[in-house]
């Protein structure tokens, strides 16, 4: 019988990683691209339109898509009332699929503020069918407004948001415009700190670069507000991916639809204060990321598009590959290494594309990250999350290649009693068996330095073996003392959620 040699073994190994190395290096590459963009029409980026003099204003429906936020309820719906903006030309929708008392809230605070002259109305549904999209595109049938805002649970929105929003709408090709997310809770704990930046990266460098270069910008799926007939144009909200909002987007500039972008315009929300929420959220987005690629990624191909935005648009629906790529590249590094593969000569020749997250991350400044010394400090701890996500987010590619739809898993808001406190038990984030799958591949990780500590090769890639050792270990070990901790904690008494008038101060 013929056995299968180091030697069958080496050319196949050898290929793959090569393969990842140069595909992770596009991703790179492509980043690094969108920050030169960036840079170089930094200060042609045009800021909203202060125009609140006007004789009349469009009619306006603002979706609030609901599912178990008996903490969030009272917070949303008293600052989406406190918006400046004609009532007679504002219709408020309270699309709730809950299955606990959130719909026994939302139905007191709706009739509050019914009887307080609001155009307001709650939608329940007794199933989820669809999930947030199916629940949009219920409220679809019902809102009377020509343009339509969506702000998820924990959204803020200021009470100038609509007049600066929607004024962008005079020009007729504009299909949707996403504003700014801004944080409550950026600095409550090292996660949500690093959240933010890695977010701002998205909201400051992605989008602009995208936007003023004529690339595809993608809507993040709240804080932001659509023209109703780009949404029935584009075929509506479609629940065969987990990420509605970047599925609905594209489909939109296939269109021909232009996106805008708001970046002074901020709509501040909570950041995912557990590692496990934080996950669960990171899961659903890569899955559904992935989903999207599957069911459009040809169509933008195969488009009459320019070749560039085909190109730049097709990496954007990609970048979610970068998870398994990169755990690829972990697994296959031992027995490469103590085959003498060749392969690792590629490591140099790639170094371009590990600065361009690093520099997108030193330029994105804003209120939360203004001191440029604070960024260069915090960009390996944003590096080290992101790392850590690489068991998880490659599970969630994998079925998302391969699945269609899936249930949409919302990401538990707690309600922030103060800064030194979190009360959310009642919806608590289950266990995800994920974890072990982060410790065993740290422990692998681990070998692969002692194997390799006096190997010539090992000099090169011990530092990045050990980086991506700390990284499993922050993120499994992360989510395991976080359960235990829960295990062992008494239960806490319900938070009572108050129905005050609008203006009650809590």
């Amino acid at each position: 019988m013929q056995f299968v040699t180091p030697e069958l073994l080496l050319a196949p190994l050898s290929w793959i990683y090569g393969a990842s190395i140069i595909l992770l290096t596009i991703a790179g590459i492509s980043s690094l691209v969108n920050s030169i963009l960036y840079l170089v029409k930094r200060r042609r980026i045009t800021r909203s339109r202060l125009e609140c003099d006007r004789l009349s204003w469009p009619r306006v429906t603002v979706q609030l898509p609901l599912f178990n936020e008996r903490y969030m309820i009272e917070r949303l719906l008293r600052s989406v009332t406190r918006m400046d903006y004609p009532p007679e030309r504002l219709q408020i929708q309270v699309l709730d699929d809950s299955t606990d008392d959130t719909t026994l809230l939302a139905r007191r605070q709706v009739a509050t503020y019914q009887a307080l002259g609001f155009d307001i109305e709650l939608i329940h549904r007794t199933n989820r069918s669809g999930y947030k999209a199916g629940a949009l595109e219920n409220g679809i049938k019902s809102a009377s407004g020509d343009f339509i805002a969506i702000f998820d649970a924990d959204f803020m929105p200021p009470s100038d948001w609509l007049k600066r929003v929607v004024v962008e709408f005079d020009d007729v090709k504009v299909g949707f415009v996403q504003t700014r997310w801004g944080y409550t809770n950026h600095d409550y704990n090292l996660l949500t700190t690093l959240q933010a930046l890695a977010l701002n990266q998205q909201f400051v460098v992605e989008h602009n670069a995208r936007l003023h270069n004529g690339l595809f910008m993608s809507f993040n799926g709240s804080g932001g507000m659509w023209r109703k007939a780009c949404i029935l144009d584009a075929g509506g909200w479609q629940s065969d991916t987990l990420v509605e909002d970047l599925d609905l987007s594209f489909r939109a500039q296939l269109r021909g639809w232009k996106p805008a972008y708001l970046p002074d315009v901020v709509v501040p929300n909570d950041l995912p204060v557990d590692i496990e929420a934080f996950k669960q959220q990171q899961y659903r987005w890569a899955k559904g990321g992935a989903q999207t690629l599957r069911k459009l990624g040809w169509k933008l191909l195969s488009s009459d598009l320019p070749l560039h935005v085909r190109v730049m648009g097709f990496i954007q629906l990609s970048l979610y590959l970068s998870f398994p790529l990169m755990l690829i590249l972990l697994l296959t590094t031992l027995p490469l290494a103590l085959m003498g593969s060749p392969v690792f000569t590629l490591f140099p020749w790639t170094i371009i594309g590990a600065v361009g997250l690093p520099l997108a991350y030193i330029l994105s400044k804003t209120e939360y990250h203004s001191s440029i010394i604070k960024r260069i400090i915090l960009i390996p701890g944003v590096l080290l999350m992101g790392f850590g996500l690489v068991v998880n987010n490659s599970a969630a590619v994998l079925e998302g290649l391969f699945r269609r739809g899936g249930e949409f898993v919302r990401t538990p808001k707690p309600t922030l009693v103060d800064m030194n406190s979190i009360k959310s038990e009642a919806y608590a984030v289950k266990f995800s068996p994920l974890v072990w799958g982060e410790l065993g591949v740290a422990l692998y990780t681990g070998l692969c330095m002692i194997l390799l500590w006096d190997e010539p090769i090992g000099v090169g890639l011990l530092p990045w073996l050990s980086y991506y050792c700390a990284a499993f270990l922050f993120s499994g070990l992360g989510s395991l003392l976080a359960n235990l901790r829960s295990l062992r904690r008494p239960a806490l008494q319900r938070v009572p959620v108050r129905l005050g008038l609008p203006g009650h101060k809590q």
